[in-house]
């Protein structure tokens, strides 16, 4: 043999580097996907700690924060403001597509969702998904049932080290997501407003007492969801340059799953539930096969479920009187 008489590392170290590198590749790819997943997964546990309802038109706005991404993006590049200032573009960019989604999140709650908000909750259950399916339905036929392209106006560099690549705007999503999950728990801990949404979420009545505005802290949920939905959107189409009308229900549902994961209620477990479920998906997609990776959210949902039901942050509760 031709390895005979080399020394053992001589042939363990090459391998050893290399599956090192492809194990460090799938961390970032994770990492890129759990961020976009924990921005949605806070939209779905926001809510449920707040109304314990499941917003599954969740991910449709989602959906229609990446198409207003292109739209926003189209008009200033035709505008000329791209030429002028591509930083300032995707700002405005990022900016018009928040508060437009924020609008949709608002306007949702208030026609859908609060006049049902003392029925039996199999009602918001129904008109929740009966929301989904409408904004598919709308953002089809308004946008067309084919992929749009996102602009190609960003340039995009690849940092090398160690055989390991990543891409500038992975960094990107990577650094947008942590900065907007530490801000959003800064804005729930040291906020009036957020430690009004933390007394809602423990107790309607007692805060109500309070004088607490119950029906503004519930729009200011809707609102702060809805907008980290259109973020992770917007940085989904940077990422794979396409969208379509269907890409929310998928998303969604995994994004449902890292909440779960983490604990469903707890914004630190919709975080974690989101990177842990993006790292799961990435390595099972390399070490195992990617023809399953849609499949290794499913995978874990029921695990959680039949393991720890209350997910990794996740409280239990005592049976209520």
């Amino acid at each position: 043999m031709l390895t005979k008489g080399l020394p053992f590392y001589t042939i363990l170290l090459p391998n050893l580097l290399k599956f090192n590198a492809m194990f460090f590749q799938q961390i970032i790819n994770g990492l890129t996907v759990g961020g976009v997943y924990a921005l949605i997964a806070l939209g779905y546990t926001l809510v449920y700690g707040i109304l314990e309802l499941i917003n599954f038109a969740h991910g449709e706005i989602y959906m229609i924060g990446a198409y207003l991404g292109i739209i926003f993006l189209g008009i200033f590049t035709a505008a000329g403001l791209t030429e002028y200032s591509l930083l300032l573009s995707l700002v405005l960019t990022f900016i018009m597509s928040t508060l437009v989604c924020s609008a949709y999140g608002f306007t949702v709650e208030k026609l859908a969702y609060k006049p049902l908000r003392n029925a039996p909750r199999l009602n918001p259950l129904i008109s929740a998904i009966g929301v989904s399916i409408f904004l598919q339905n709308y953002v089809m036929l308004t946008q067309g049932a084919t992929d749009k392209v996102f602009p190609h106006v960003i340039p995009v560099t690849i940092i090398e080290f160690s055989n390991v690549t990543m891409t500038t705007l992975q960094l990107f999503i990577i650094i947008v997501s942590l900065l907007l999950m530490a801000g959003l728990h800064l804005f729930i801990m040291k906020t009036k407003t957020g430690k009004a949404m933390r007394a809602v979420a423990q107790d309607k009545i007692m805060a109500s007492l309070l004088g607490i505005n119950i029906d503004r802290i519930i729009s200011v949920t809707f609102i702060i969801g809805s907008g980290l939905a259109a973020v992770a959107g917007l940085m989904v189409a940077m990422y794979y340059g396409l969208v379509n009308y269907s890409i929310g229900y998928l998303v969604g549902i995994k994004a449902f799953t890292a909440a779960v994961l983490g604990g469903i209620g707890s914004v630190p477990g919709a975080m974690i539930g989101g990177l842990v479920l993006g790292l799961i998906e990435s390595l099972g997609a390399g070490y195992l096969s990617s023809e399953y990776k849609d499949a290794y959210a499913f995978i874990i949902l029921i695990i959680i479920l039949l393991v720890k039901p209350t997910g990794l942050l996740g409280k239990s509760e005592g049976p209520r009187p």
